[in-house]
């Protein structure tokens, strides 16, 4: 019976602040970074599960560390079991009597939550010779319904309610899977709208994503609405008026300032703004969302929990739910939120804008795809084309579409000669910086 044995973390992170690849207006300069797990068992086909955090670079050692502190707790757990129990790891670590002093369910703790509980997943998967999307499709509704910790969102969900909600979804997989198979999962693209580029090479990138098929495009905004306004022409420039164009803010006005810089933004006519104010003010989104409509308003990746998503659902404060896979505990508080969303019938809308989380996300959608979602035709997932070579398994795009991942496991794992390269501060790349 095979049992984790060990549990290594390591701290990874990639300088793509030197490209400015990835910066907006709250986060010139990232360097994107992971609190990267790595479970190991005895047994005879020694199994490994990976799992990571995204940060984008100083602070990614406090996850490390987290993740450090947490990683006892899953030492000489059971597969056996933990497959029995697809909330036993959750669980023990969302409901340490010590621990939770430090989160309860949100910043560095629940961060470092997500990598342990992500590679739980992956090594599960892997065991059943699966990717995730395909493990999780297979689960029988109540099995689906156990992943949900209902704790704190009963008054929004039931589990009788989300075993409704699959059971709907499911009358029509035949013609969900056969569509997703064929055609992938339709994506936009993030890459040519970083804040810190260049015009010259805004209209390069948004040039070469339309000949390669991208219909989706979203840009960065936060500086100065002057030039917000003037780079927004320049990319409608590039792509014309039949793509859709999506503004992101990344948290930068507050709420009379997104209601102003929006009304000016319009002429653009995008089709949501990203964050525009503090993923923390629930009726400051309500009150941005009635005031600029119908442009819409997404926001999720610094949502912190299922609780949070409830709260912005029931007070109509999103259009498009912009679930992290890395944000939220794992990918027992990933299902909790997306069958939130379907009872509220909110297209969820995958952030993706950091490494590896286009790796994670594209499981989560298929899913969504396949046996949540009231409309699975209204699922837009976030593509960045950036730093997909250094996973073993890395996503595959063709005509602006996600195709299905077949190898087994969360599609997390990163190349042998990667970690040595950018594991922090003692990696080649690093080291040769120093």
């Amino acid at each position: 019976m095979a049992r984790i044995i060990d549990v290594e973390v390591r701290d990874v992170r990639f300088p793509t602040s030197l490209a400015l690849d990835g910066s907006d207006a709250m986060n010139p300069d990232p360097d994107y970074s992971a609190a990267y797990v790595t479970l190991r068992t005895d047994g005879p086909e020694a199994l490994t599960g990976n799992g990571f955090t995204f940060t984008i670079g100083r602070g990614n050692e406090l996850c490390v560390l987290a993740c450090k502190s947490m990683a006892p707790m899953l030492i000489g757990l059971e597969l056996d079991d933990l497959r029995a129990d697809l909330s036993l790891v959750w669980n023990a670590l969302v409901g340490d009597s010590q621990f939770r002093w430090v989160g309860p369910e949100k910043g560095v703790i629940h961060l470092a939550t997500a990598a342990l509980v992500n590679a739980v997943w992956d090594l599960l998967a892997k065991a059943e010779g699966k990717p995730i999307w395909r493990f999780l499709s297979d689960l029988t509704a109540a099995e689906i319904v156990s992943i949900v910790d209902f704790r704190y969102i009963s008054d929004a969900l039931t589990p009788s309610e989300a075993m409704d909600l699959i059971s709907e979804a499911r009358s029509t997989n035949t013609l969900r899977e056969r569509d997703l198979v064929k055609d992938g999962l339709l994506a936009y693209t993030t890459s040519a709208g970083w804040l810190g580029y260049e015009d010259d090479k805004v209209r390069r990138l948004c040039r070469e994503a339309v000949d390669d098929g991208w219909g989706h495009f979203k840009v960065k905004v936060g500086g100065d609405i002057v030039e917000d306004l003037r780079r927004c022409r320049l990319v409608r420039e590039e792509i014309g008026w039949d793509r859709a164009l999506m503004l992101d803010a990344n948290q930068k006005w507050g709420i009379s300032e997104s209601i102003e810089n929006m009304r000016q933004l319009a002429e653009v006519s995008p089709l949501w703004i990203e964050e525009p104010t503090s993923p923390d003010d629930i009726l400051g989104h309500a009150r941005i969302l009635k005031a600029i409509a119908p442009v819409g308003v997404a926001t999720g990746e610094m949502v912190h929990n299922r609780i949070m998503f409830k709260q912005m659902l029931q007070a109509n404060a999103l259009t498009y739910l912009q679930i992290d896979s890395c944000r939220l505990g794992g990918l027992n508080e990933v299902v909790a939120v997306l069958l939130l969303a379907a009872k509220f019938d909110v297209p969820v809308v995958p952030h993706a804008g950091g490494v590896g989380l286009c790796e994670y996300v594209q499981h989560i959608a298929a899913f969504d795809y396949l046996t949540i979602a009231r409309d699975p035709s209204k699922i837009l997932v976030e593509y960045v084309d950036h730093l997909h070579e250094h996973f073993v398994d890395p996503v595959r795009i063709e005509n602006a579409h996600y195709m299905l991942p077949t190898a087994p496991g969360y599609s997390a794992s990163i190349r042998d000669e990667s970690l040595e390269d950018f594991t922090f501060p003692t990696g080649r790349i690093w080291m040769s910086r120093s």
